[in-house]
C-alpha cells in the first residue's frame, strides 16, 4: 500500500516522500545497554551523539533506539519548516540554537555527506509597541550569548524589507547570521545513518509498558512490534524520546500516578500533541517579497518564509488555547487559513492579499502543557531514565543540542558542554515553570 504524507516542498525537500510497505528495522534484541524509545529527531541524535563519543572513549555502548512510527510519516521532526535561530529570551533556548546552528552549517564533519540545503536568511520577528520593550531586552541577552541580530524601527523595516507593511509595528529584530532553516528529514536520516554505521540498532515497534526490578528501579521495556507477539527489552539505562506521545509513555511507567509515595511520581510528564498546519501558497502580487526574505513573523504569530526558487511561501500560525483542533488525524483545515492565516499576511504583505494555496500539510508539536519548553535530563526517582521531551515548536533546531546533552548524562554523568539543569524534570516537581517572553 501507497502511503503519502506530504507533497513536495521545494528547497526543503526535493522530492514526494513516499514510502511503500513496513520499512525494515533491526532485529528488536532481548537487552541493551541504552534504550532510546524513539527514533525522531532527539532519539536519533541521542543515539549518534552515544555512540560517536562512546568511541572517543574507547567505550562499547550497546544502544537501541525503538521507533513506532517506522516511515516517520507522522513524525513531528519532518513535518516541521526546519528553522533555526536564536531569538529566544531563555538563555538555555539560545545556547542550544547556536549550537544547532553550528552543528547544522558543519554537518559534513559530524554526519559525513549530507545535504541539509541550509538556508541562511534569518527571522524577522515584528512587535507591537506593547510587546517592543521585550523584543529589545531579548535582543540584548541574544547577542551578549553570541548571536548576531538588529533592532529596526518602522522606516528602517521600510526601506529594507519595501513589500511589508508596517502598520501597528513598532520594532523589528532581524537576525543577520546565524539563522535560517533547512531539511529536517536530510538532518534526521543523517543522525540516524551515522549513529547505524557506529553500530546503533534501529527497531521498529511500540512500547507498550514497562517492567521493574526487585528494588523497584525500571528494569525493561514492553515492545510491540506489531506481530502480536510482545516482547520485554532489558535495558541499563532508558532514554524517553517519543516525541508528542512521551505523556502517554511516561505514564506506563507511573508516572503521573497520584496514588504514588514518592512525590515526584505524582507528577505526570506534561507532554501532548497538539496539530499545527503548514501552508504553501503562491501569488501573482506585485512587490513580492524577494527569495533572500527572512522567516517573518507578525505580532499575532502568524509566520512566512521563501520555499524555493518557484515563488512559493511557507505559512502558518499556532492557535490560542481555546482554537486547539483535534488530533485523531492529520487532516488540514483550510478554513482556518481564510479566517485566522490570510487576512494576517493580507495585511503585512500587500502582494499576499491574492493568493493561492498550492499544498499543505499538518504536523504535531510534541507541547509541554507546563511552560513550552523542553524537559531534559534524569526523571527524579527513576535514576536511570532520562527524558527529552516537550520542546512545544523548537525541537527540531535543538535536536544536536539535546542529544548531545543526553550522551553527557550517560556517559560523564553530568551536563559538560551546555548547562541544561534548569530545564529538568524538578523544575515541574518544584512548580518552577520556565516560560519564553514574547515568543512563538
Amino acid at each position: 500500500m501507497l502511503c503519502l504524507r506530504r507533497v513536495q516542498r521545494s528547497g526543503a525537500l526535493r522530492q514526494l516522500r513516499l514510502f511503500s510497505g513496513q520499512p525494515q528495522g533491526d532485529v528488536l534484541p532481548k537487552s541493551c545497554e541504552v534504550l532510546i524509545i524513539g527514533g525522531g529527531g532527539m532519539g536519533a541524535s541521542s543515539a549518534f551523539w552515544l555512540k560517536s563519543r562512546a568511541l572517543q572513549l574507547g567505550r562499547k555502548l550497546n544502544v537501541l533506539v525503538v521507533e513506532r512510527d517506522a516511515g516517520y510519516t507522522s513524525a513531528s521532526t519532518v513535518l516541521s519548516v526546519g528553522g533555526v535561530r536564536q531569538q529566544f529570551s531563555l538563555a538555555e533556548n539560545i545556547e542550544m540554537s547556536l549550537f544547532g546552528y553550528n552543528f547544522v552549517v558543519n554537518c559534513g564533519e559530524h554526519l559525513g555527506d549530507v545535504d541539509l540545503c541550509y538556508q541562511p536568511n534569518g527571522y524577522l520577528i515584528l512587535a507591537s509597541e506593547k510587546g517592543a520593550h521585550i523584543l529589545a531586552q531579548n535582543s540584548r541577552l541574544q547577542n551578549k550569548l553570541g548571536a548576531r541580530n538588529e533592532l529596526l524601527g518602522p522606516e528602517a523595516l521600510r526601506q529594507r524589507f519595501p513589500w511589508l507593511s508596517t502598520e501597528g509595528v513598532e520594532l523589528g529584530c532581524h537576525g543577520i547570521d546565524k539563522e535560517g532553516w533547512f531539511d529536517p528529514w536530510a538532518l534526521l536520516m543523517g543522525f540516524k545513518k551515522k549513529a547505524r554505521a557506529l553500530g546503533a540498532n534501529f527497531a521498529n515497534g511500540s512500547v507498550v509498558g514497562f517492567e521493574w526490578n526487585d528494588s523497584g528501579a525500571l528494569s525493561g521495556a514492553v515492545v510491540d512490534d506489531g506481530d502480536g507477539v510482545q516482547r520485554t527489552v532489558r535495558f541499563d539505562t532508558c532514554v524517553l524520546a517519543a516525541g508528542a506521545h512521551s505523556g502517554q509513555v511516561a505514564r506506563l511507567a507511573g508516572i503521573g500516578d497520584k496514588g504514588a509515595k514518592e512525590a515526584s511520581l505524582k507528577v505526570s510528564l506534561p507532554v501532548e500533541p497538539r496539530k499545527r498546519y503548514v501552508y504553501v501558497l503562491s501569488t501573482q502580487g506585485r512587490n513580492c517579497p524577494g527569495l533572500a526574505t527572512p522567516l517573518t513573523v507578525d505580532p499575532d504569530g502568524t509566520y512566512f518564509r521563501r520555499d524555493g526558487l518557484c515563488g512559493n511561501f511557507l505559512c502558518g500560525r499556532s492557535p490560542n488555547e481555546d482554537e486547539e483542533p483535534e488530533c485523531e488525524t492529520l487532516d488540514v483545515d483550510h478554513g482556518y487559513f481564510e479566517s485566522d492565516v490570510w487576512p494576517t499576511l493580507a495585511n503585512r504583505v500587500p502582494a499576499f492579499e491574492s493568493v493561492k494555496i498550492q499544498s499543505s500539510w499538518a504536523g504535531f508539536y510534541d507541547h509541554n502543557t507546563f511552560d513550552a519548553n523542553g524537559i531534559i535530563g534524569r526523571h527524579p526517582h527513576y535514576s536511570n531514565l532520562l527524558i527529552a521531551a516537550g520542546f512545544s515548536g523548537h525541537g527540531i533546531q535543538q535536536t544536536p543540542a539535546v542529544g548531545r546533552a543526553i550522551s553527557e548524562l550517560i556517559l560523564d554523568g553530568k551536563f559538560t558542554t551546555l548547562d541544561l539543569s534548569r530545564l529538568g524534570f524538578e523544575r515541574l516537581v518544584n512548580q518552577q515553570p520556565m516560560h519564553e517572553v514574547n515568543i512563538v
